[in-house]
Order: structure tokens, then C-alpha cells, then sequence
């Protein structure tokens, strides 16, 4: 018992996740240098890249989700983009209805929609938080490419459901005509609005750094590493890994809401299996189970889609390259690369 409880200590299983010198600095140069490359448009009058400072840091956001769930939790999720996509809905739909003064899903009881920010988001996680606690409930009954197959057919359900829901655009998708809104804050501004984007994302490495750090974090590992063994000690892996699973839910909620907002617009292709694996290839490549890996993964996968795109339109063919590279010379992904691998993660 006591080689278990040392085993379920957080210094011992989650020691890539305690500041260490080299990845704690590089850690600190991927933030500093995103907002810093947004704040050097701004003063050059480059819009573009401002907005594309937001992507990044949104991208980044929802990968900090799945990998809460898949680096952290072992849950390899092919549907995350169910939750980004049912919050890019929640911003259209909320929009939608506050523009034009009619009660949400036309029920008569229901409110006339919202421009506000902060109540989107709380709606958002509320309904992401749920959607996870219901696909999660089936999902984990599963193992393997089982729980794969679920996740993946519960986003592709909710992309067909939302390409023939004509109401809200259908195929063509939902614009909205006016940023929703923040308090004190004018969220017009580019540079405003990156900043929003990146201190929720910030928020959220935080809080994948305080439950990976905690106990809670420590049987999480423990459920994917030997989860026989974490129910010898009378925790149930099951109920652990639920709440991983809904947390990280809730993140990828929150970051399609400001997707839609980012761009004025939220379609279906927010809910495509293409965007789930995307968000797969973008945590693969910062570092599985590395808590920047994330947003490494995001800078890079961004940065190559944008550059690499505007010369040829075979840009993937270079990024599946890159990718193989990491699956087998550096599987601790640019992370692993620049701070060494984790031996613990």
C-alpha cells in the first residue's frame, strides 16, 4: 500500500509537469513569443496576423482539451470536435437570436438570445459539460478502437445533424453579423480580442497544470497507466476518468465559441471528423502528455498551414512528412525535441 500511495503521489507520476529549468523556459518563450508577434502586428498595422495570433492561441485551447483527455487521461478521442463545434453553435445560435429578437430554437419561453460573452460561455459549458458526461458515460464502457469509433460517430451524428438543420444555415452555415460582447471590454479590437482568446487559454493550461498537479491528476495517470492497480486501492477508474473526460469537454467548448466569434461565423465544418484530427496531429506534434505541448503543437501546424498553403496546395503532404518524423525520431513531439522527453508523462 505505501508503494502505491508513493506511486500516487503527483511529484512522482507527474514530474514533466513540475517546472524543470529547460522546458519551464521554453514554456514561458511560446507564450511570450505569441503574444509578442500579436502586439508587433498590431504596431505594422497587420491584421492578418494579429487574427492569426488568435487562431493559434483558440487551436491551441481546444487541443489543451483533448490532451487532457487523450496525453493525460489515455482516451484517444476522434470526436472532440463535437465540442468545439456545439459551442461555435451556441455563439451563432445566441447571436442569431439576440439579432433578430426571436426566442431561442423559436420556443416561445425561451430567452431572445444574447450578444454577452460571459453568459455564451456559461451556456457553453453547461451544454459542452453535459455532451460530455453523456458521450463519455457510453464512450468509456469501451476500450481501444471501440472508444475511437464511438467519439467519432457521436461528432459525425451531430456534423450531419447540423448540415440538414436549415434554420441555422444548414450547409452554408450561421453568420454573425456583430462580435458578441464582453464587459469594458471592446472586443472589435483585434488586439483585444487576441488578448481575450489568449488568456482563456492560459486559464486552461492552468487548470490542466492545478488537476494534473493535485491527486485527482495523480489517479488519472495511474487509470491509464495500470488501472488494475488503482482499483486494488479502492479508486474506481472509471469515475476518474469521466470527469477528465467532461472537464476536457468543456474546454474544447469554450474554445469553438470564440472560434465562431473570431470568425463571425460557425458552419458544420467546426463538427467534421477533420477537425478532430487535426486537433490529434496538432497534440501529437507539440508533445502527448506535455502541458505546452498544446501550443507548441498549435504554432507549428498553424504557422505550416499558412505559410506552406500560400505556396503550394499540397501543404499536408509536408505536414504528414513533418508528423511521421515526430511519430518516429521524436515521439516526445517538438517538446520531447527542445526539453528532452518526459520520462514520467
Amino acid at each position: 500500500m505505501t508503494s502505491l500511495q508513493n506511486r500516487l503521489n503527483p511529484q512522482t507520476l507527474l514530474g514533466g509537469l513540475v517546472p524543470q529549468s529547460r522546458e519551464h523556459w521554453i514554456n514561458v518563450v511560446l507564450v511570450v513569443g505569441l503574444v509578442g508577434a500579436a502586439v508587433l502586428a498590431h504596431f505594422l498595422g497587420e491584421r492578418f496576423y494579429i487574427n492569426l495570433a488568435s487562431r493559434i492561441a483558440i487551436i491551441a485551447m481546444a487541443a489543451v482539451g483533448l490532451n487532457l483527455a487523450l496525453g493525460f487521461g489515455g482516451m484517444v478521442s476522434f470526436g472532440h470536435a463535437a465540442f468545439f463545434g456545439l459551442g461555435g453553435y451556441v455563439a451563432g445560435i445566441a447571436a442569431y437570436h439576440a439579432f433578430n429578437m426571436t426566442p431561442v430554437l423559436g420556443i416561445g419561453f425561451m430567452p431572445e438570445g444574447t450578444t454577452q460573452m460571459l453568459s455564451i460561455w456559461l451556456v457553453t459549458l453547461l451544454v459542452s459539460g453535459l455532451l460530455g458526461l453523456a458521450i463519455g458515460k457510453i464512450s468509456l464502457g469501451t476500450s481501444g478502437v471501440y472508444f475511437i469509433m464511438i467519439t467519432l460517430a457521436f461528432a459525425q451524428m451531430m456534423y450531419y445533424f447540423a448540415n440538414s438543420w436549415p434554420n441555422y444555415g444548414g450547409e452554408d452555415g450561421l453568420p454573425i453579423f456583430l462580435r458578441n460582447e464582453l464587459p469594458l471590454v471592446d472586443t472589435n479590437h483585434h488586439l483585444t480580442f487576441f488578448f481575450v482568446a489568449a488568456t482563456l487559454l492560459l486559464i486552461s493550461l492552468w487548470i490542466s497544470q492545478r488537476l494534473m498537479g493535485s491527486r485527482f491528476g495523480a489517479a488519472l495517470t495511474m487509470a491509464r497507466m495500470n488501472p488494475v492497480r488503482l482499483a486494488t486501492s479502492g479508486i474506481d477508474p472509471q469515475p476518474v476518468k469521466l470527469v477528465a473526460f467532461v472537464i476536457s469537454a468543456m474546454i474544447a467548448g469554450l474554445a469553438g465559441a470564440l472560434y465562431a466569434d473570431l470568425n463571425r461565423f460557425v458552419s458544420p465544418s467546426m463538427l467534421s471528423w477533420h477537425f478532430s484530427g487535426e486537433l490529434i496531429v496538432i497534440v501529437i506534434l507539440g508533445g502527448v502528455g506535455r502541458l505546452y505541448g498544446p501550443l507548441a503543437g498549435a504554432i507549428l501546424f498553424v504557422l505550416m498551414e499558412t505559410w506552406l498553403g500560400g505556396v503550394t496546395q499540397h501543404w499536408q503532404f509536408w505536414l504528414g512528412l513533418v508528423l511521421l518524423g515526430v511519430v518516429l525520431f521524436a515521439r516526445g513531439g517538438l517538446m520531447g525535441f527542445l526539453a528532452g522527453r518526459s520520462k514520467d508523462v
